[in-house]
C-alpha cells in the first residue's frame, strides 16, 4: 500500500511539472508579446527578454493607427468575421438538419462527400474557387459569359461566399441534431408545421449550445484568415487586419514594437467573443440537457 501511495505521489508531481510546463510555454509568449507592445524601440532592441518593460509607453499603439490604415482593416475584418459567422451557422445549421432529420434519396452520398471534401487541402481548391469568383456572370462588370470585368474579387463577397456553408460546419450541426429527440419534430408534423418552421422554432433554438460553438469557431477563422483575403482583395481599403500586420515588416527593417501591439489589438475581439459567448456555451448545454 505505501508502494502504491509513492507512485501516485509520484505520478501528481510528474503531472503537476508536465502541466507547469505547457502553462508556461503557452502564456510566455502571449506575456512577452504583451510586454513588448509597451517598449520603446531602443528598449526592445537591448531587453528583448525582459517581461517587465522599463520604461512603458503607448507610442507603438499609436503608431499602428497613424502609420497604416488600421481602423479600416479592423472594420474588414470585424465584417468578414460576422458574415463568415453568421453565414456557416445559418447555412450549416439547415444543412445539418436535412442530413440529420429528413429523409431523403441520396442522404448518405452527400454526406459522403461533404466528408471527403474536408479530406482535401485548401491549397488546391484556391485557384479553381478563384477562377469562378473572377468570371461570375453578371458580377464586378462581368457579361452573361463572365467576361470583362473582376467578378466577385475586391468584395466582401469574395471571401465569405467560399465558406459561407463549410463542410465541417455542416458535420458538426448534422451531429449535434441528431443528438436532439426526433419525437419533437413528428409531434410538429402532425400539427402541421412545415420543416423550417421546425427547423427555426424547435431544433435550432436547443442547438444553442452547438451555434455558439460553430459561431466561435467560425469567427475566429475568419477573423484569423490572412492567405485568402491576399489573394481575393488587392484594393488597400478592403485589406484585412491580418494582412495589415504585414505592413509593419519590409525587406529591410521590421517594426517591433508597432507589430507587437497590433497583433495585441488584433487578439481583443477574438478574445472578446470567446469570453462573451462562453455563458451561453453553458447555459445551451444545461438547456438542451434539460430537454
Amino acid at each position: 500500500m505505501r508502494g502504491v501511495s509513492v507512485r501516485k505521489r509520484i505520478g501528481r508531481i510528474l503531472w503537476i511539472v508536465a502541466a507547469s510546463l505547457v502553462a508556461v510555454t503557452t502564456v510566455a509568449p502571449l506575456v512577452w508579446t504583451l510586454a513588448t507592445s509597451f517598449k520603446p524601440a531602443g528598449e526592445i532592441l537591448a531587453g528583448a527578454l525582459n517581461l517587465i518593460p522599463q520604461n512603458p509607453t503607448i507610442d507603438n499603439y499609436v503608431r499602428v493607427f497613424s502609420d497604416a490604415p488600421f481602423a479600416r482593416y479592423f472594420l474588414n475584418s470585424l465584417i468578414l468575421g460576422v458574415g463568415g459567422a453568421v453565414t456557416n451557422v445559418f447555412f450549416g445549421s439547415l444543412a445539418g438538419y436535412a442530413l440529420a432529420r429528413l429523409r431523403f434519396r441520396g442522404r448518405g452520398g452527400i454526406f459522403a462527400l461533404y466528408l471527403s471534401s474536408m479530406m482535401v487541402p485548401a491549397i488546391v481548391t484556391m485557384i479553381p474557387t478563384f477562377l469562378i469568383l473572377r468570371y461570375f456572370p453578371l458580377m464586378g462588370g462581368n457579361d452573361i459569359l463572365g467576361q470583362g470585368g473582376v467578378g466577385f474579387l475586391n468584395t466582401y463577397a469574395a471571401v465569405i461566399l467560399p465558406g459561407a456553408a463549410g463542410a465541417f460546419a455542416v458535420f458538426f450541426m448534422k451531429q449535434f441534431f441528431e443528438t436532439l429527440p426526433p419525437e419533437l419534430g413528428d409531434a410538429a408534423r402532425i400539427d402541421g408545421a412545415g420543416e423550417f418552421r421546425i427547423f427555426s422554432q424547435i431544433y435550432f433554438p436547443l442547438a444553442r449550445a452547438g451555434v455558439s460553438v460553430l459561431a466561435i469557431l467560425s469567427f475566429q477563422a475568419g477573423w484569423n484568415n490572412f492567405v485568402w483575403p491576399l489573394i481575393v482583395l488587392n484594393d488597400p481599403a478592403m485589406l484585412t487586419v491580418q494582412v495589415g500586420l504585414a505592413s509593419f515588416v519590409d525587406a529591410y527593417e521590421t517594426a517591433v514594437g508597432p507589430l507587437m501591439a497590433g497583433t495585441v489589438v488584433a487578439s481583443l475581439p477574438v478574445l472578446l467573443v470567446f469570453l462573451f459567448a462562453q455563458r451561453y456555451i453553458i447555459e445551451g448545454v444545461a438547456h438542451t440537457g434539460s430537454k
